[in-house]
C-alpha cells in the first residue's frame, strides 16, 4: 500500500499509474470493500509504503506505551519530504521484508490505531491549496493496484459514508492543520525561502514528539514569551490531541508570523535581546557606560 501524502498531484496521470483520473466529491459514489474473505486480503499490507501524521503517531505510542520519542526510534523511519530537508516519518518494515512491521498472521495487528494511510486505501487525497485561499482544499480519487479484488467487491457507497466507516473524519480533523503547514511553506515557495535548522527542529518536535512539546511549553521560557492564562494552558497540558493543536497554532507562528498565541508585552524586545551574542551585550554595555557624564562615572570634569 502507498503511503497518503500531503502532496498536492500534478494535473497528468502517468501512463500506467495506479490513480484513477476522476476527481471525486464526499457525495460521489464508489463500489469496494475490503474483508478477511477477500483473496487479496493484507497484500497491500505486504508492500508497505505508509507516511505517517501527527495523531498515527499519538494513537500508536498510546496503544503500546511508550513516550512519543521511543515509538519514532524503534518503528518508524525518517525522510525528508522537500528539498529543504522538512523531515517525515514512514512506518517501518519487518526485516529482511516490504511488509508492514504491524502485519501479523491474523493480519493488522494495531488495527483499532491503524495510520491514516491504512485507513483511506483504497481512496487517496490531495491537499491542494487554491491561489488567494486561506486554507487548502481536498480532492479524492480512486487507487486501483492490479493485486486489488475490491473494487470488484458488491458494496457501493458514497466517500462520505466510507469516511465515516474507517474513522476517518477525526483523523483528518486533528491533521489539517499539519497538512496546512507543509501544503502552504511548498506552495509559498521563494517567498518563504528556506526554513532554519531551528524552525526544521521545531516542526519536528511539534509534528511527531508530543512528550517533547509538553515540556517545551511548560518551560519558563516560554512562559515568559506567551501569555496564556493557566486554565487554558491545563486544559491543553490535559490532552494529547488538545495539545497537538496547539502546537499547530505555534509553529504557525513561527514559520509564516502568525499571530495565534498572544505575546507578553516586550516580548519579542526581550527575546531578541536574549539572542544577542555575549561579546555585543558587553560592547553595548561599554558604549552606553562611555556617554555617561562624567560626575555619573565618578570622573572629574
Amino acid at each position: 500500500m502507498k503511503s497518503g501524502s500531503p502532496d498536492a498531484a500534478g494535473s497528468d496521470t502517468p501512463p500506467q499509474s495506479p490513480i484513477a483520473p476522476r476527481a471525486l466529491s464526499l457525495d460521489s459514489t464508489i463500489r469496494f470493500d475490503c474483508h478477511p474473505g477477500i483473496a487479496c486480503f493484507n497484500a497491500c499490507c505486504r508492500n508497505s509504503d505508509v507516511q505517517l501524521t501527527p495523531l498515527d503517531i499519538i494513537r500508536l505510542r498510546r496503544r503500546f506505551g511508550l513516550s512519543a520519542a521511543r515509538f519514532v526510534a524503534r518503528f518508524t523511519i525518517p525522510f525528508e519530504m522537500d528539498h529543504h530537508g522538512m523531515p517525515g516519518l514512514r512506518l517501518a518494515r519487518k526485516p529482511t521484508s516490504s511488509a508492514c512491521v504491524f502485519l501479523g498472521e491474523e493480519g493488522c495487528g494495531v488495527y483499532e490505531d491503524r495510520p491514516l494511510a491504512c485507513r483511506y486505501y483504497a481512496l487517496g487525497k490531495m491537499q491542494v491549496r487554491e491561489e488567494g485561499a486561506a486554507q487548502t482544499g481536498e480532492r479524492y480519487f480512486l487507487v486501483r493496484e492490479d493485486y486489488c479484488k475490491g473494487h470488484g467487491e458488491p458494496v457501493t457507497l458514497t466517500i462520505r459514508d466510507y469516511l465515516t466507516r474507517q474513522g476517518i473524519p477525526e483523523y483528518d480533523a486533528a491533521n489539517r492543520p499539519w497538512m496546512d503547514i507543509i501544503v502552504r511553506k511548498r506552495s509559498a515557495g521563494p517567498a518563504i525561502g528556506a526554513p532554519s535548522v531551528r524552525s526544521l527542529q521545531l516542526f519536528d518536535m511539534c509534528s511527531y514528539d508530543i512528550d517533547g512539546f509538553r515540556a517545551f511549553v511548560q518551560q519558563s521560557g516560554f512562559r515568559d514569551i506567551f501569555d496564556l492564562p493557566e486554565s487554558e494552558m491545563e486544559t491543553i497540558l490535559a490532552s494529547d490531541e488538545k495539545l497537538l493543536a496547539f502546537s499547530m497554532r505555534f509553529l504557525r507562528q513561527v514559520l509564516f508570523g502568525e499571530q495565534g498565541i498572544d505575546m507578553k508585552k516586550d516580548a519579542k524586545e526581550r527575546r531578541m535581546a536574549a539572542r544577542r551574542p555575549a561579546w555585543r551585550q558587553r560592547r553595548e554595555r561599554e558604549i552606553a557606560a562611555r556617554r555617561q557624564a562624567p560626575e555619573e562615572r565618578g570622573e572629574e570634569k
